[in-house]
């Protein structure tokens, strides 16, 4: 019996001690709503913000969505929708898009790679969108606030 005593003391211990496996993903899944945007061309950064559309972005544990619309239902000569969405993989703050589905076709199965920061409700993405056939080569900086 004595000697049982230390035995258990000792997995009381380890037991105590065992360090349980956060994760330390950034809390990325929900609902975001576009507030900001800008590109980067060559020399030369715009705003590609457009106020008169409302743009989310929806997050789950593997996939991503998008959607874009104008805020006039669609009635006059600004009537805007676009949308995609594909698989994400997060690696600490390096966030990697996989296009699978986009209403312009040539962009899809491209891969975009994003370094994000989320802050209290903010997210701030910032990578490269590159396709060669498309002539597309730019930096592109992305500010979310997560809808509730």
């Amino acid at each position: 019996m004595k000697n049982i005593i230390p035995f258990l003391i000792a997995i009381v211990l380890f037991a105590s001690c065992e360090t349980k496996k956060e994760s330390h993903k950034l809390p990325l899944n929900g609902t975001w709503r576009l507030i900001s945007a800008e590109t980067t061309e060559k020399d030369s950064t715009f705003s590609t913000f457009n106020p008169k559309t409302k743009m989310i972005k929806i997050i789950n544990d593997t996939h991503f969505a998008f959607f874009n619309h104008d805020l006039n239902n669609g009635k006059d000569s600004t009537a805007l929708f676009f949308g995609g969405g594909g698989k994400y993989t997060l690696k600490d703050s390096t966030y990697t898009e996989n296009l699978e589905y986009f209403n312009n076709r040539q962009w899809e199965n491209n891969t975009f790679k994003f370094v994000i920061k989320i802050k209290n409700d903010t997210l701030i993405q910032k990578g490269i969108e590159k396709i060669e056939k498309l002539g597309v080569d730019r930096i592109i900086t992305e500010k979310y606030v997560r809808e509730k």
